[in-house]
């Protein structure tokens, strides 16, 4: 199981990277595109797109190696069990809120495609569309929210892979 959850958050790594990939085309187009002396129409709505859908995709992999930003004012001052406890408490609050922004993320794909939700901008491009991939990986970082609270209710704290949480401020 460990495999497979590791293998869907690289995933979602190189998903994220072809996003940025599709961002960096369209503003190259759009560069081009002036400099030719036309107009690709919705380029920056299409970069925006893609770079909305990065930042989702990327968030699991990013939680899992540990380079989220943390504070630790508190836990640096508290016993053992007490830090313990707070972990477990902040991860169990933080599955709690990437389930329902999971949820919700997926329930405004399927309403943008329900009521044919189309862009505003000149490219009518249907919502649902980009939305997928903020949906995407808003699953996935449900996913590995509750993959770390399982391990922290195990006593295995720490990124996949081996990799120690990055250092903390």
């Amino acid at each position: 199981m460990r495999r497979v959850l590791d293998r869907l958050y690289d995933a979602a790594a190189w998903a994220a990277a072809a996003c940025m990939v599709g961002v960096l085309a369209m503003v190259l187009a759009s560069v081009a595109g002036r400099l030719a002396g036309f107009n690709l129409r919705g380029s920056d709505a299409y970069a925006g797109y893609f770079m909305a859908g990065a930042a989702f995709l990327a968030l699991a992999h990013t939680l899992r190696r540990g380079e989220h930003i943390r504070v630790n004012l508190f836990l640096e001052r508290l016993g053992p069990r007490a830090t313990r406890a707070l972990e477990i408490w902040s991860h169990a609050a933080g599955a709690v809120f990437c389930v329902a922004l999971a949820w919700y993320s997926a329930r405004l794909v399927w309403q943008s495609h329900a009521f044919n939700d189309v862009s505003q901008g000149n490219d009518a491009t249907p919502l649902w569309i980009p939305q997928l991939a903020m949906a995407a990986g808003a699953i996935v970082l449900a996913v590995a929210m509750v993959d770390d609270l399982v391990r922290h209710l195990r006593g295995r704290a720490g990124g996949s892979r081996g990799h120690a949480p990055a250092a903390r401020e």
